[in-house]
């Protein structure tokens, strides 16, 4: 069978997303002609040409708001510029470094406004870092110009995401699709029509990782549908995973003809064994609307299960990998592993090991099910994936790495004299003795992210973290005096937190960036997901839900009350505030309590830009 398997705008921009190349090398494996693309990166390389630049401007008739003036007056800077940023980003221009950085050939929009001190933040040595980071700022200024312009819906790494984020019911969506084609939407099927007529399909593969990719896979899929009406269309991917569970809108399928649930490669294999004249009640995990119109799931079975190790390695030949463009949006380390370099993604094992947290989807299959490869089979898959690809940066996308595994991986990497640099996510536990941190930065680890979540023993105890302050602490710094860069995950707003609990545990996070021990952080807020053990059992958490009516379309997140009267907006802006000064070796003689304040008066007093 013909299988083109599509990634939607838009992930991320610097690197493809592992999902397609993973399907593509298990279903060539059994036999069938496989292609993919990436139609984000693809979009954004022809949006983002002189050509496509000239056709925004064409297309942003009307008033023009007042931010945006300077940018239209100065259109023919941006132009001439545009292709050359482009090919820098790409890696192909290094020596517009120095230009970017020491003139003012690139035009300086309102993004500019909020920009660092770049000296400060990357050094008089740094250029490269710091032309990258202006040309990020030239990009996104252009970005925004298309949203506000030309496409209500565009943004660097997501499309529509405000419209499908939250979407109980499908008719916003569906409203947002009769309205008359943008540009960005134009080209997006102008690249796809050009995908089905090279290939011609039997089957198109759409993967929805994220809320914004969503909006492109409808766009996609209705395309297909009225053009190429012979093709069938499956869904997949981690939001069809989370999101749609408890699927009852059939008007969904007047797009995809399925939408699979779970690991792709046993609901692919059964789905070409039922298309290819198969039983409907072969499928695996999988929702299709049925001969009466009724919207029907088909579990999965004993025998559909393909463990782990049986799934080769991925196969990223076909992707345009001298495409993708490395931004620096913030003078942020661990935001720059994201958005800045070719990383090659793998998996270790499938699952978490210790899938027990209480905010974490640990009902769910994808965290639930634990499968860890040999660190023989993810050595010879690494050097498969370097093979085609010609880079030697690996971000491993587990879960929760499991350290025993990564102690084996080490040693493998040593043992093979592999020259590569390696980066994941953890859980800060015992296990990351100083003698552990020591082999893995041997073995080219550069940096650890993991969750240090509530930085209070009380409710690390609560959500079954299975660590301790004290522990995380330890770890960090076992970590960072291996040169491996530390980054935590941090949260607030979850049951019978505390204001001040939540304020404690800033306080151990001023400690950390003020030792050495934490050279990055993120704070999220807090959602309670019905597939989680705090959304399953909120009262053990000290919460209940809140009446709420169940969408017929997506289903995740639920209202829910602790009962507390926290307003979390101005807390979530004084942790955030908080957090950048210190990752910049600012504010720490402050008391936490200060941050709280200047908040709620919209100041910083630190005096620095956030």
């Amino acid at each position: 069978m013909k299988i083109l398997l599509l990634t939607p705008p838009l992930t991320q921009l610097n690197a493809p997303y592992s999902a397609t190349p993973y399907l593509k090398g298990f279903l060539v494996e059994e036999g069938h002609e496989v292609m993919q693309a990436d139609l984000g990166i693809e979009l954004v390389n022809r949006l983002f040409s002189r050509q496509g630049l000239e056709k925004v401007f064409l297309a942003s008739g009307g008033k023009t708001p007042s931010r945006f003036r300077k940018m239209a007056a100065q259109k023919q800077q941006y132009l001439d510029a545009i292709d050359a940023v482009m090919r820098f980003l790409q890696g192909k221009e290094p020596s517009l470094t120095t230009r970017i950085c020491n003139t003012d050939w690139l035009p300086r929009g309102p993004r500019f406004g909020n920009m660092a001190d770049v000296h400060w933040a990357f050094g008089t040595l740094g250029n490269t870092e710091m032309a990258r980071h202006i040309a990020t700022l030239y990009i996104q200024d252009i970005a925004d110009f298309i949203k506000a312009m030309v496409c209500p819906h565009f943004e660097l790494i997501r499309y529509a995401e405000h419209l499908c984020l939250h979407l109980p019911q499908l008719d916003p969506l569906l409203e947002e699709l009769e309205k008359p084609l943008t540009l960005p939407d134009v080209y997006l099927l102008e690249l796809l029509e050009e995908k089905m007529e090279a290939f011609q399909p039997d089957l198109v593969g759409i993967s929805i990782p994220f809320p914004g990719n969503l909006m492109g896979a409808f766009l996609c899929s209705r395309f297909i549908r009225q053009q190429y009406p012979s093709t069938r269309i499956v869904w997949g991917g981690g939001y069809a995973n989370t999101e749609l569970r408890q699927l009852s809108d059939s008007r969904v399928f007047d797009f995809a003809h399925f939408i699979c649930l779970d690991d792709g490669e046993p609901a692919f294999r059964a789905l070409i064994q039922h298309l290819e004249g198969g039983s409907e009640n072969a499928l695996c995990q999988t929702w299709f609307r049925d001969a009466a119109g009724e919207v029907k799931f088909i579990p999965a079975r004993p025998g559909h299960h393909i463990p782990f190790r049986n799934i080769p390695a991925p196969d990223y030949s076909d992707l345009p990998l001298d495409s993708y463009i490395s931004l620096i949006e913030l003078a942020n380390p661990m935001h720059k592993l994201w958005s800045d370099g070719r990383w090659n993604k793998i998996t270790l094992a499938h699952g978490c090991y210790w899938a027990r947290c209480a905010f974490c989807d640990t009902s769910l299959p994808y965290i639930r099910c634990y499968e860890p490869l040999k660190a023989e089979q993810i050595c010879d898959y690494m050097e498969q994936v370097m093979e085609q690809t010609r880079y030697s940066g690996f971000h491993f996308t587990d879960e929760a790495a499991p350290p025993a595994l990564l102690r084996q991986l080490s040693e493998e990497i040593i043992r093979r004299k592999l020259v590569v640099s390696w980066w994941t996510n953890i859980r800060f536990e015992k296990a990351f003795t100083a003698e552990l941190c020591a082999l893995m930065a041997r073995a080219g680890c550069i940096a650890m992210s993991g969750g240090v979540e509530v930085a209070s023993n009380r409710l690390l105890k609560l959500m079954e973290k299975g660590v301790s302050v004290e522990q995380a602490f330890e770890t960090a710094r076992n970590l960072s005096q291996q040169g491996i860069m530390v980054h935590a995950y941090l949260m607030y707003g979850f049951p019978s937190q505390t204001q001040q609990e939540t304020l404690k545990g800033l306080e151990v996070v001023r400690q950390m960036f003020e030792q050495g021990v934490l050279q990055s952080a993120f704070w999220h807020r807090y959602a309670m997901t019905m597939h989680s053990p705090s959304g399953i059992e909120p009262q053990k958490y000290g919460a209940h839900h809140l009446p709420h009516i169940p969408g017929t379309f997506a289903n995740n997140e639920i209202p829910f009350t602790d009962n507390q009267e926290v307003s979390l907006d101005p807390l979530g802006e004084a942790l955030r505030m908080a957090t950048y000064n210190y990752m910049h070796g600012i504010g720490f003689d402050l008391p936490v309590k200060k941050w709280l304040k200047a908040a709620r008066g919209n100041q910083n007093p630190a005096g620095k830009k956030h």
